[in-house]
């Protein structure tokens, strides 16, 4: 068979995104186990679309060779008129990151609307990749789509250098790495924050702010909690200064309310970091029992006790932290995934 496909990812490939970092990682492993897969590139309004910009995709679909199997990124089946999406020809694979309708925070009307949309267009899917069993389980009991029709290909994970620099340990740095929308839970990280203001620490919380007014009441809530000398709001940084976040703290800490796999977390396995989480989706599958405390989403007083306990008994911290090395030593690379990634194209391909 041909070992040709394409990928359609709207915006930009290079966005510093679980989402993006699992399309791109997925895309370069094929190539580098021989296949030749096409990036096609569409408008970065998604899962947005302005009318123009879904004409723009429905053309794009409709201009494909039928005999080349396609990726879709988790956008595009969750947020594409079916009907643009009937344009398109060949077999496509629907990657399902965590469904759109699930996004905290959303105005009925607007999840009831992509809940359409996406179950419409899975039920077209010849097949759909996703990242977690819990995203599988979610689809198959509220998606209707068939167990044998999803295939879980976890996200592999960039081990840190073995010369990475040493942790800093005065005081203790807590990192939290996600978006600054309302799903990851950064108000109630830094509410637990505030009732742990009598122990030694400093907090980054590293994450691009496409919801401007979840930002402006972050900062807002930094302020009115007195951590604004204490947390820092970092943004988007770049690769190497990530790395350096994570090689230099001593606590991994996330309150997502809900997650279809968390690769953030996997980094923090990856770098052998104590995680304290909320337990909201995939997290419980994703953190392995012994490598960090979890706690319900929006449990304030939970988060706290698990911070305090991490920060301030040694003993605790050093066990949850062998832990998390061992775990993290035992992740897949991104060719594992990208493997699984093609044993699904040469499933679906033309004859």
């Amino acid at each position: 068979m041909s070992r040709r496909a394409v990928f359609a990812i709207p915006g930009d490939i290079d966005t510093v995104t679980g989402g993006y970092v699992y399309e791109k990682q997925v895309l370069l492993g094929l190539r580098r186990a021989g296949w030749e897969v096409v990036h096609l590139p569409l408008p970065g309004s998604f899962p947005d679309p302005t009318p123009e910009d879904m004409r723009v995709t429905g053309d794009a679909f409709a201009a494909l060779d039928p005999d080349v199997p396609v990726i879709l990124d988790g956008f595009l089946p969750g947020a594409t008129d079916p009907g643009q999406l009937a344009r398109l020809r060949p077999p496509f694979v629907a990657v399902t990151h965590h469904p759109l309708a699930l996004e905290t925070g959303l105005p009925p009307a607007r999840a009831g609307h992509l809940y359409r949309v996406e179950r419409a267009n899975l039920a077209r899917a010849a097949h759909v990749l996703v990242p977690s069993p819990e995203t599988a389980r979610t689809l198959v009991a509220e998606y209707g789509v068939a167990a044998g029709r999803i295939t879980v290909a976890p996200p592999g994970v960039t081990r840190p250098p073995t010369d990475a620099p040493g942790r800093a340990t005065a005081p203790p740095l807590i990192v939290s790495v996600g978006l600054l929308v309302p799903r990851k839970g950064h108000d109630v990280l830094l509410r637990a924050l505030a009732e742990i203001a009598d122990l030694p620490w400093r907090a980054v919380i590293v994450g691009d702010a496409p919801d401007p007014a979840c930002a402006a009441d972050l900062e807002t809530l930094r302020a009115r909690l007195g951590l604004a000398r204490r947390v820092q709001f970092a943004g988007l940084v770049a690769e190497d200064d990530l790395a350096r976040y994570f090689a230099q703290a001593s606590v991994f800490a996330l309150a997502t309310r809900y997650e279809g796999y968390g690769m953030v977390f996997a980094e923090a396995l990856a770098h052998g970091l104590p995680i304290v989480a909320a337990r909201g989706g995939a997290v419980a599958e994703t953190v392995p029992a012994g490598a960090g405390l979890l706690v319900p989403p929006d449990d304030v007083a939970g988060f706290a006790a698990a911070l305090r306990r991490v920060l301030g008994d040694p003993a605790a911290r050093a066990a949850l932290a062998a832990a998390s090395a061992r775990h993290g030593a035992a992740l897949p690379g991104w060719d594992d995934t990208a493997g699984i990634a093609a044993g699904v194209l040469e499933r679906i391909a033309p004859a």
